[in-house]
């Protein structure tokens, strides 16, 4: 391709760089078309790790040249989560619509942080259905952010600005000791949010779950009840609605009716939960999240839109405003022109320069609508009580957990915490099926997490068939080590 004159990147002639771009667009949907028939993940062979030790580029390369880098080096070696068979961790599988919505973001280049321009206003409509969906007041605020770990941040602010004052922005907390609560099923990035605030995350108080995993309602009580007595001031209570490790809900209408008695920030962390809100089958589980001050949750677990995409709601805009908004000389608000539009979206959160991730969600909420969405929850759950049921049937499987949403948490026995790390990572590499691992109760087990749109019950039925064969393997070279010794 002609480099065209240092003064501009655009190339003088736009007719090669344009075939090439036609060719990206046709590979990406050959990818997407056929992501069923290929592994769900590899790993890297060595020479393909030490590609990567190259040196600064100092002078340019063809864009063609770049590409086949690309298609060589990084396509084949993805994690993996548009695979069906992907079922680790709590990803969404994407979309081409969403792939196509990053493109179109990437050719408009807006910086969201402020200003009076189209994608603000889209921002803004996405965070209105955004507040619909989970229950809470269309005239809340919010953003669309990085993913869960950056909504609850925003919330720990939101809430450690209304408990302490405005003067915290500019003070710190001091010798205030502020007091959160979280069930022990609690994302860890709650305590880390707390770290990042300046209030510490031995702050975190974690309260016990019950046999469901859900929070325990009086220990949260008796916990609230002995800080207060010892001089410490609770401000924040998290609900999770959707636990990391086997999907489960807290009670929210208890857990809000705890905050209301104490006037507690009430937040809700439904990192994957809130969208199953769009089906009327699961909603009901939902109930009482419409009491949140605050709800955090991502668009790119359920909702299938491309990485990453998360979304922070909080009910008093004045609120989520008054812990962020600040006043510069280069950044004056007016009444017209491309410096109105005010509030701007760093009123609301850290960020000034933001891209327009906004779109990818806009456009895959108007293309296949939250019903449509509403029913790929309904599907995961029922493909997580398909495998429950299949666990249960086989002898040599053991269901470690409920299942409460769509995560299934198993082990093949008899085999010890070594040989389900050895079962996952067995089928990790050989590309057929992705599990994760976690810890409950004590034990560490395989996690199944049904999250993908692609995923069919002939997915389901594989994870059995490749576990039961995994550990069959692992289970016969131990027992002709055993006899050998």
């Amino acid at each position: 391709m002609d480099e065209g004159s240092d003064a501009s990147l655009d190339p003088r002639d736009w007719s090669e760089l344009r075939a090439l771009g036609h060719r990206m667009l046709d590979d990406m949907f050959d990818d997407l078309e056929n992501v069923r028939h290929g592994p769900v993940w590899r790993p890297m062979p060595d020479d393909v790790r030490d590609a990567w030790d190259t040196a600064l580029p100092r002078g340019g390369t063809a864009p063609d040249d770049v590409y086949a880098t690309y298609r060589r080096l990084i396509a084949p070696y993805g994690v993996g989560n548009r695979h069906p068979r992907f079922l680790g961790w709590v990803h969404g599988g994407g979309t081409p619509i969403g792939m196509l919505a990053e493109m179109l973001a990437a050719g408009l280049n807006a910086n969201c942080g402020g200003r009076d321009h189209a994608p603000i206003l889209c921002e803004r409509q996405v965070v209105r259905w955004a507040a619909e969906m989970v229950g809470l007041p269309v005239q809340s605020s919010g953003l669309v952010v990085t993913g869960t770990s950056m909504a609850n941040f925003i919330a720990v602010l939101v809430a450690r600005t209304a408990a302490a004052g405005a003067g915290v922005r500019r003070n710190g907390v001091g010798f205030r000791r502020l007091t959160a609560y979280a069930s022990e099923g609690a994302h860890l990035c709650i305590g880390r949010a707390l770290d990042m605030a300046g209030i510490g995350s031995q702050a975190l108080r974690t309260i016990p779950c019950d046999a469901a995993g859900a929070m325990d309602v009086a220990a949260l009580r008796t916990a609230i009840a002995t800080d207060q007595e010892d001089g410490l001031e609770p401000f924040l209570v998290v609900a999770t609605a959707g636990s990391v490790d086997i999907g489960a809900i807290d009670d929210l209408p208890a857990v809000a009716g705890v905050c209301a008695e104490h006037r507690l920030w009430f937040h809700v962390d439904a990192a994957f939960g809130a969208i199953a809100m769009s089906s009327p089958a699961l909603r009901p589980l939902f109930a009482g999240m419409e009491h949140a001050d605050s709800v955090a949750f991502d668009f790119h677990k359920w909702a299938q839109v491309s990485y990453d995409a998360g979304c922070i709601v909080v009910r008093d805009a004045m609120a989520h405003r008054a812990a962020f908004a600040r006043t510069a000389a280069y950044l004056r608000r007016d009444v017209r022109g491309l410096a109105a539009g005010e509030p701007w979206p760093v009123d609301f959160g850290p960020e000034l320069s933001r891209g327009f991730r906004a779109l990818k969600v806009w456009m895959t909420l108007m293309t296949y609508g939250t019903d449509r969405i509403g029913r790929i929850a309904e599907r995961s759950c029922a493909h997580a009580r398909r495998l429950a049921a299949m666990i249960d049937r086989e002898p040599a499987l053991e269901l470690a957990a409920p299942v409460a949403l769509n995560i299934v948490c198993f082990c093949y026995r008899p085999g010890s915490d070594a040989m389900q790390a050895a079962i996952a990572a067995d089928l990790q590499v050989a590309g057929d099926v992705v599990l994760s691992l976690t810890t409950w109760q004590g034990r560490t087990v395989l996690r199944a997490a049904f999250v993908n749109h692609r995923t069919d019950e002939s997915d389901v039925d594989a994870v059995v068939a490749a576990v039961l064969a995994a550990g069959h393997r692992h289970s016969a070279g131990q027992a002709m080590l055993a006899a050998a010794n």
